[in-house]
């Protein structure tokens, strides 16, 4: 970064790596802090993204650079949508204004990006078992490192965060675990740990240097006893209100103002220079979005952002004359709700994004938020289901793989009418490969006794509302994508669909494009496409993966030269069980030329979804393209639209 006298940020322009301000005091610390904040704000007004929870980080980023030895010493940030601040300061400031940006920096940390990202991370709850397992190949190893791990307060909401401290806790491995306590996730943070530190810290102010000095001057370096450390820890956890994190076996210390930089260093040092056997738990509070629109940053709205105006904050999204989809659901589930009663809506910490607090609105009730908990969620739901209740578990597709095994043990073995509304199904664009809904076609198709249905479009995803409040005797799921509908006339109200039937749009008599789900609308235009080759397509909505139309998908596959499946999906999902059947059926024996359109087999990056969708030759010119292929005629597809 070119220095100039007119910089806003003079400080940060000298800063590449972290060990350029290992000697900075803590009058430069805090000035690096301000200008840290600064720059991050500047660069998300530009490009969009996580903006709250990383200014809520600032002076803890700054701290742990300052005190820590990265990357040898490994600094592990859970969920890592607060990492902007941290990239910035690892050799990455250059390149920050292309965050989310097609071949720019990830919205998350990456190991193939920085040696300053040694764990990848975008799901919750991950860190401190990446961390344990660090520590431990390094104890191995003979080595002598540091490894951090910082996790929010929600993120503790998730069972595999207990996995880990329960397992770190019986182990003599070092292990330094921040706990960044700011009350809230991505909607405020829910269930009895979020009660519990706020017990914890109004129960008291936040401690002093001198109180933390006493009691870290007893544990650092270890020097009595087991017997006498046990009782002397014990005992203070009585007094520090520690208890729960002391009785799982680590030593506790806070809670810490997380905006202080004079309170955060002296204790990162001491715990970085004790070299004490165990986990360490450092509890810093702070406030998510400080420094923001009169720390308004810190609003569920500010999560995650389009690109906005500095001054005012107001966020620039195009309009669209379209309805969301999640916004669609929502408010058929509401219509649904309202005639029946035993119908409940379940989320795990996503309220906002999966449109459940509009229901939760008309009927808070029957809405349950369940923390970052989707394992908990499932069976929970099952729970329900299993005492009459009708229950919609509303979790993005990529959040519901976290689950899987309550989805086949407690759901589907059971025949237990549990309804999965999967939101983001397909590419979600500039959140990439972590958050692609690539693989619950293939993850839930395989499964007996469930039903699947992709929404076409909105006025689709409406009657597959309707039609899961319908199913009562095994479990269903639909699936639909992120953003805005294709602006199709709305149904007043869902009409439940046939099971396992789909419909035609547009008859023809070459090629047969059989579509399931949201591509619909480019099959339509790549069979105009072929018209202008000269072939005539039949376009069909398959509706549902699972049941199969049989009847539908004979017909296709015996009046048609080519059939064409496309899925937003990965292999192993609908076109697996299309080409299942047909071959049962004695369907590809003849001359029929079978291709499936499926998600490409590698993890697509960051980028608009129409790009994504474009690299993934699921539009109408890759249709195009594998009609004309099929056919011999690839010379025709020069020119093609891209």
């Amino acid at each position: 970064m070119t220095l100039s006298e007119d910089s806003k940020t003079p400080l940060l322009d000298t800063v590449r790596v972290p060990s350029d301000m290992r000697d900075f005091s803590p009058a430069q610390l805090k000035q690096l802090a301000d200008e840290l904040r600064q720059e991050t704000i500047s660069a998300v007004s530009i490009t969009g993204g996580h903006l709250g929870a990383g200014l809520g980080v600032v002076e803890l980023t700054v701290a742990l650079h300052h005190v820590f030895d990265t990357p040898r010493d490994r600094l592990i940030w859970d969920v890592s949508h607060q990492t902007y601040p941290h990239k910035i300061l690892t050799g990455r400031r250059d390149r920050i204004r292309t965050l989310r940006q097609p071949g720019g920096l990830s919205g998350f940390t990456r190991r193939v990006e920085s040696e300053y990202d040694p764990f990848g991370a975008a799901h919750s709850s991950t860190s401190i078992s990446a961390g344990l397992g660090m520590a431990v190949a390094r104890d191995l190893s003979g080595g002598d490192n540091n490894v951090v791990c910082v996790i929010g307060d929600g993120s503790m909401s998730a069972g595999m965060a207990y996995e880990a401290m329960n397992n770190a806790g019986s182990m003599d491995s070092r292990l330094v675990v921040i706990l960044n306590d700011n009350d809230m996730s991505i909607a405020p943070a829910v269930g009895a740990m979020s009660s519990y530190l706020s017990r914890l810290i109004s129960s008291k102010s936040y401690r002093s240097l001198r109180q933390v000095a006493k009691d870290m001057a007893h544990r650092f370096p270890k020097s009595f006893e087991d017997a006498a450390r046990r009782a002397e820890e014990h005992a203070r956890g009585f007094v520090t209100g520690g208890t729960l994190f002391e009785e799982m076996g680590f030593y506790y210390i806070g809670p810490i103002d997380g905006h202080n930089i004079d309170h955060l260093t002296p204790v990162l040092r001491n715990v970085r220079d004790g070299k004490q056997d165990g986990p360490v738990l450092i509890h810093v509070v702070t406030q998510k979005g400080k420094g923001f629109e009169s720390d308004k940053g810190g609003h569920e709205k500010y999560h995650a952002v389009a690109k906005f105006d500095v001054v005012t904050g107001a966020q620039v999204k195009a309009k669209s004359n379209a309805p969301n989809f999640t916004k669609v659901f929502a408010e058929s589930l509401v219509r649904e709700a309202d005639k029946d009663e035993k119908i409940v809506a379940i989320t795990a910490a996503m309220p906002s994004g999966t449109g459940l607090d509009i229901f939760g609105l008309a009927h808070p009730d029957r809405c349950f938020d369940v923390g970052i908990a989707e394992q908990h969620g499932v069976t929970f739901a099952a729970g329900l289901a299993a005492e009459g209740y009708k229950p919609f578990a509303a979790i993005y597709s990529t959040f519901l793989q976290r689950a899987y095994d309550q989805v086949v043990h407690d759901v589907a073995l059971q025949s237990l009418p549990v309804r999965f509304a999967i939101d983001r199904a397909g590419m979600v664009g500039a959140d990439g490969a972590t958050h692609h809904g690539s693989f619950d076609i293939a993850y839930l198709g395989c499964l007996p006794n469930m039903v699947v249905m992709a929404a076409a479009d909105e006025a689709e995803l409406v009657h597959m509302v309707a039609t899961a409040a319908q199913i009562d005797d095994r479990p269903s799921a639909f699936r639909y994508p992120r953003g805005e509908g294709v602006g199709v006339d709305m149904p007043e109200a869902g009409v439940p669909l046939e099971i396992g039937k789909g419909r035609v749009l547009r008859e023809g008599s070459t090629v047969a494009l059989l579509s399931l789900g949201a591509r619909l609308q480019e099959c339509l235009k790549a069979a105009e496409e072929l018209a202008a080759h000269g072939l005539s397509a039949t376009v069909a909505d398959a509706r549902f993966a699972k049941p199969l139309d049989t009847d539908l998908l004979h017909r296709l596959a015996r009046e048609h030269e080519v059939l064409v499946t496309i899925e937003e999906g990965s292999i192993g999902g609908f076109a697996s069980q299309v080409m299942t059947e047909l071959a049962h059926a004695g369907l590809l024996d003849g001359g029929l030329k079978f291709r499936p359109m499926t998600l490409p087999d590698i993890f697509i990056d960051h980028d608009s979804q129409e790009a994504q969708y474009a690299q993934a030759g699921l539009n109408a010119s890759g249709v195009v393209a594998n009609v004309l292929a099929a056919l011999g005629r690839e010379s025709e597809a020069t020119g093609v639209r891209a």
